[in-house]
């Protein structure tokens, strides 16, 4: 199991340059929570293992319940699309910076990411304006009915912590 995962992690590495650091999965595994079969999330949109947006990556060859190790392993295939979308944008920031920005994209994408005053500071080099910015992003729900999720201001949080350690 230990082994299929760091082949992963290795794999998800050589794909996409530069990978999120362990404190960024950690942190991501724990705003997103293991569940084995499928879900609906707080926004209504399929979902299976640590956040695997169906709609978004596709679900059609994942045959639920997953075990954790698929789960980890499904996240961090995942993952690489995201890490390359803030490879694109800022390749110059820290480890723990590009961890909580891998974070931040893989919950709400790369449009959201490239067109956010969040993304505007930090290729300013405005890092505390920045990591301010994380606490704006807590609203999720349907258009014209989005309200703030106690999880997302958690998760902001701790983006934002991560972001300035």
């Amino acid at each position: 199991m230990i082994k299929t995962i760091s082949v992963l992690f290795l794999v998800v590495a050589l794909v996409s340059g530069r990978n999120i650091n362990r404190a960024g999965i950690d942190m991501i595994k724990s705003s997103e929570r293991f569940v084995a079969n499928f879900y609906a999330d707080p926004v209504g949109i399929p979902t299976v293992g640590y956040g695997h947006n169906c709609n978004a990556l596709g679900c059609d060859t994942i045959r639920a319940p997953l075990t954790q190790a698929q789960g980890e392993a499904l996240l961090l295939k995942d993952l690489a699309q995201y890490q390359n979308c803030v490879n694109d944008q800022v390749p110059f920031v820290n480890d723990n910076q590009f961890a909580a920005l891998v974070s931040f994209t893989f919950n709400s994408g790369c449009a959201a990411l490239k067109n956010s005053t969040l993304l505007k500071y930090v290729k300013a080099r405005d890092y505390s304006a920045a990591a301010n910015e994380f606490g704006k992003w807590v609203k999720g729900g349907p258009e014209g009915h989005k309200q703030t999720l106690k999880g997302l201001v958690a998760r902001r949080e701790r983006e934002r912590q991560l972001f300035v350690a």
